[in-house]
């Protein structure tokens, strides 16, 4: 016993009453909101000039797609000189315009001459003019694969519309965890300041009784033991408020280019000014449209229209190549080649072929066809998953709306039990011990009323996420 009343002697004359812990004012700190962080990330991150870059990829695919439509000039020039003697000098030159329905529109020059030019070749001195179209009759009349490359491209052209969406989507919801979790830290530390505050002041007075004599030596003890757990769970709160500070960074960023870092002064905002997110019946009634237009279904529903084209060309496979050319003839006289012009002046052709068995084009459009049913069937599963996801959410965000209802009630009362075990206290009525049982109660609610503001928050993230307007929300 005389030991005991030694080491709370030698207590009393050594610790101090101020805390080492203390904070800085609320003057010196600068309140980060949540509105303002997200769009700094929206703004800056490099992830997010990535999905800037995604529209610009579809825009070049579909650049490169309409080049297969692209008009395009031609020549052949052939000459021969043999032991002084021309024997023939070929001429072929014009300009060559695809169509989108297939037709190809071809005009040009044709010149040739020569001791030794073929009979077929020749031409006449002023050389022919020639103005015709080539179309396939069989294979490629309702599809090919210039039109088909198209028509992908323009498909492609609106899935980096989504997938921008969905690369927008998945870094707000990264960001947007990231920052809850530090107002959680943030607060839970706050709370626990005010804690160690309450222990250190009252290990304080407990100290100045004793010295006097209106106290129990042995209460110092007990008080003192209290400062140092809360002075543990205040470091353990500190460390996990540095480590949500230094990950909330990683998503601050200037011109995509240049890290930022945080001041010690940067604080989310106070748990005493939340405003906990009330839930719209517009989430129930637009469930069905929202999911319908989730950018990672809109993935699916455009790998379905291209699978779609794929089909259609595969099909045209099975069909044989029949082409026909057709090309009017005219005689330029005096440079005028319509001149001379007879609808009797021609020369047409076709040509034919065709596998005999197809299997080659038969295993394709199988392939293709199996390609389409899962794809299906994916879009099915993917959809089922967000309608589950979606009702998740908005069930743990209705359900936190009504925890903090209650628990904001809760902690009143704890903060009731713990004023009046005070006041029994100072009358000499209660025992330190009960004080400190109240104290912790009181402290524990506080901290569970956080951790429910966040996780109302959180499931509003969530649900925004999983309606894949997260990005339409800031």
């Amino acid at each position: 016993m005389k030991l005991l009343v030694y080491i709370s002697a030698v207590l009393i004359g050594l610790i101090p009453c101020n805390s080492a812990l203390a904070q800085q004012s609320d003057s010196e700190k600068v309140v980060l909101s949540y509105s303002k962080f997200m769009n700094l990330v929206k703004e800056n991150h490099p992830v997010s000039r990535q999905g800037d870059l995604a529209l610009e990829r579809g825009e070049a695919y579909l650049l490169k797609a309409r080049g297969g439509f692209d008009p395009k000039l031609y020549g052949d020039y052939t000459q021969k000189q043999f032991k002084g003697d021309e024997y023939y000098e070929l001429l072929d030159a014009g300009l060559k315009v695809p169509t989108w329905f297939g037709i190809a529109v071809k005009a040009g020059y044709e010149n040739n001459e020569g001791v030794n030019l073929n009979p077929e070749n020749k031409t006449p001195s002023s050389g022919l003019w020639y103005a015709g179209i080539e179309l396939p009759i069989g294979n490629g009349l309702f599809m090919d694969q210039r039109r088909a490359e198209l028509k992908r491209a323009k498909i492609f052209r609106e899935s980096t519309d989504a997938q921008q969406q969905i690369i927008m989507n998945d870094l707000l919801y990264e960001a947007g965890k990231a920052y809850w979790a530090w107002f959680e830290a943030y607060n839970d530390m706050i709370v626990l300041e005010e804690g160690f505050a309450l222990a250190n002041q009252r290990f304080g007075g407990v100290k100045n009784k004793a010295t006097f004599g209106d106290s129990p030596i042995i209460d110092t003890v007990e008080s003192w033991i209290q400062v140092q757990n809360r002075s543990l769970e205040l470091k353990q709160f500190q460390l996990n408020f540095q480590n949500s500070s230094a990950y909330l960074q990683v998503f601050l960023w200037k011109d995509g280019m240049i890290p930022l870092e945080l001041t010690e002064q940067t604080v989310p905002f106070s748990a005493d000014q939340m405003n906990t997110a009330s839930l719209s019946d517009d989430f129930y009634t637009r469930m069905d449209s929202l999911i319908q237009n989730h950018p990672e279904l809109l993935q699916y529903q455009y790998k379905v229209e291209t699978l779609d084209i794929d089909a259609r060309l595969k099909r045209e496979q099975l069909k044989p190549n029949l082409n026909l050319k057709y090309n009017a003839l005219s005689q330029p006289i005096g440079g005028d080649p319509f001149n001379n012009y007879s609808v009797s002046n021609y020369n047409w052709g076709v040509n034919f072929s065709m596998p005999i068995v197809l299997r080659k084009e038969r295993g394709d459009l199988k392939l293709t066809q199996i390609k389409q049913n899962e794809a299906q069937l994916q879009m099915a599963n993917k959809r089922e998953q967000l309608n589950f996801k979606a009702k998740a959410s908005l069930n743990s965000w209705r359900i936190t709306l009504d925890q903090i209802e209650l628990y904001e009630t809760t902690v009143s009362d704890y903060r009731r039990l713990l004023d009046g075990e005070r006041s029994m206290f100072n009358a000499g009525e209660s025992s330190l011990f009960m004080v400190n049982s109240r104290e912790v109660g009181y402290l524990k609610a506080r901290l569970k009323l956080i951790e429910l503001m966040t996780k109302n928050q959180k499931a509003r993230l969530t649900a925004n996420y999983v309606y894949g307007i997260l990005n339409q929300t800031l």
